[in-house]
């Protein structure tokens, strides 16, 4: 055995780093209905700023057009 306990070592380390990310993942103590309505709210707010801003003749937002 050529690498001794190296492959042990990096299958520890994996399941470290993919056990630490799960934890991660929702934290902010909402319930699945509260998040949706969040991020409802959150779009709405979004789509309204973007409209406001062409209104104002500003379209400087996002998208690659066919400049050639």
């Amino acid at each position: 055995m050529t690498r001794g306990n190296q492959r042990e070592k990096d299958r520890e380390r994996a399941q470290a780093r993919a056990g630490s990310k799960a934890k991660q993942g929702k934290s902010d103590g909402l319930t699945p209905e509260q998040r949706r309505e969040r991020d409802a709210k959150a779009l709405q707010e979004k789509a309204a700023k973007k409209a406001a801003g062409q209104d104002a003749g500003g379209n400087n937002a996002g998208g690659s057009g066919n400049k050639k």
